[in-house]
C-alpha cells in the first residue's frame, strides 16, 4: 500500500483561460478508495494522469510514500501503478491470459514464473481460468473485458491503482456488478485506490474519501455522509443532492438524528445504521422509536419524530441559505 499526497498541484495549459488543475492539495490515505467526484472539465482526469505522468503539474507536486513523481522515471512510474480506463484496451491479438500477463512479461519475469498468479487474478475478479484464459478479448462481453483489464492492472501487484471511469460504458446492471466485485477485491487486496467518476451513486458506494472538483478547483473533500450532512456550498449541495431526502435516508447515519433514549424504545439498531433502515426496521417492527447502540452502548435513540425534525431543520436552514453564484463546467478534463 502506499499514500498519494497532492501538494499545491496546478496545471496550465497555453492559451487556456484558466488553469485545469488549479492549487488542488490533499492526501489519498493507504489503502483507500478517493474517489475523483465532478461535471466534465472540473480536472478530475487531469488528476489522475499526473500521478502517472502522463502529463506532468506546471507546479506543485504528486507524492507517492513521500517521493515525488517527478523523481522517478516515467516509464518505470507507470509500471508500478496500476491502470484501468473505460476503454479497458486489451490487446485483441493477445488471449486473455497473454493480456494479464503483459505487464509482468515486460518487467522480464518468464511465462513459467507467472502461470499460477494469472489463474488467481482471474479467479479473483470471476473470470474461470480454464473457461477464460484461452479466448480472444473478442469473445467476452464488455463486463468480462472489464473484469480483465483489473486483472492485468493487479499483475504486478501495484501499490498504486488509477482508475478512470472504468464502468461508464456499461450497462446499469453490470456496473453495478462491477463495482461490487471492484469492493470484493479491495477487500483482499488493500490496494491505494484513486477512482475518477461523475456519478455520485458510484462515489458514494465506492469512496471512503471524496474529492469535489469544480473548474480546476479541489470544492471539498470528505465521506460521503460529511458531504450530504456538511456541503461546503451550493455547487456540492446539487451535485451530491443533499436536498433530496431519499438520498439522506440512504447515506446519512442514525446519530444525525440522535435524541435521549426512552423506556418506549426496545429493539436495538447499530449507530452507523442509515435513516434508511431504521425508518425500514421501525415500520417492520412497528416501533416508533429504536436504541442506537455503540460497542455494545446505548448511545441515545432514534424515532420517527427525531428523523421528521431532522428532514424539517434542513429544509428551513436551505430556505434561509443565501443563494450561492452558479459554478459552470470548464474545458474536458
Amino acid at each position: 500500500m502506499a499514500t498519494i499526497e497532492f501538494r499545491d498541484v496546478t496545471k496550465e495549459y497555453p492559451g487556456a483561460s484558466q488553469p485545469a488543475v488549479d492549487h488542488a492539495s490533499f492526501t489519498v490515505r493507504e489503502g483507500g478508495i478517493c474517489m475523483l467526484l465532478g461535471t466534465s472539465g472540473s480536472g478530475k482526469t487531469t488528476l489522475l494522469r499526473m500521478v502517472n505522468r502522463l502529463i506532468d503539474p506546471t507546479s506543485g507536486a504528486i507524492l507517492i510514500d513521500g517521493v515525488a513523481t517527478t523523481d522517478s522515471d516515467p516509464i518505470v512510474l507507470r509500471r508500478s501503478i496500476g491502470y484501468v480506463i473505460q476503454q479497458v484496451g486489451l490487446f485483441p491479438h493477445l488471449t486473455i491470459g497473454d493480456n494479464v500477463r503483459i505487464v509482468p512479461s515486460i518487467l522480464g519475469q518468464p511465462a513459467s514464473a507467472t502461470e499460477g498468479r494469472v489463474n488467481e487474478l482471474l479467479e479473483l475478479v470471476g473470470l474461470a481460468p480454464a473457461e477464460y484464459r484461452k479466448r480472444y478479448p473478442r469473445q467476452l462481453s464488455g463486463g468480462q473485458q472489464q473484469r480483465v483489464g483489473l486483472a492485468r492492472a493487479l499483475a504486478a501487484d501495484p501499490a498504486v491503482m488509477l482508475l478512470d471511469e472504468p464502468f461508464g460504458a456499461l450497462d446499469a446492471i453490470t456496473r453495478g456488478r462491477m463495482q461490487d466485485e471492484l469492493l470484493r477485491i479491495q477487500a483482499q487486496m488493500h490496494k491505494t485506490v484513486l477512482f475518477v467518476t461523475h456519478d455520485v451513486e458510484e462515489a458514494f458506494k465506492l469512496g471512503d474519501q471524496i474529492v469535489v472538483m469544480s473548474e480546476g478547483k479541489l470544492v471539498q473533500q470528505g465521506t460521503g455522509v460529511e458531504l450530504l450532512s456538511q456541503p461546503a456550498n451550493d455547487f456540492v449541495r446539487k451535485l451530491v443532492g443533499a436536498d433530496n431526502v431519499l438520498r439522506e435516508f440512504q447515506y446519512l447515519h442514525v446519530t444525525v438524528a440522535l435524541e435521549p433514549a426512552t423506556p418506549a424504545a426496545r429493539e436495538t439498531i447499530p449507530a452507523d445504521a442509515t435513516l434508511l433502515q431504521a425508518l425500514l426496521r421501525m415500520m417492520a417492527s412497528g416501533q416508533e422509536a429504536l436504541l442506537v447502540q455503540e460497542d455494545g452502548v446505548t448511545r441515545g435513540q432514534v424515532s420517527l419524530a427525531a428523523i421528521s425534525r431532522r428532514v424539517q431543520v434542513r429544509r428551513a436552514s436551505e430556505q434561509q441559505a443565501p443563494a450561492q453564484p452558479p459554478v459552470t463546467a470548464g474545458a474536458p478534463g
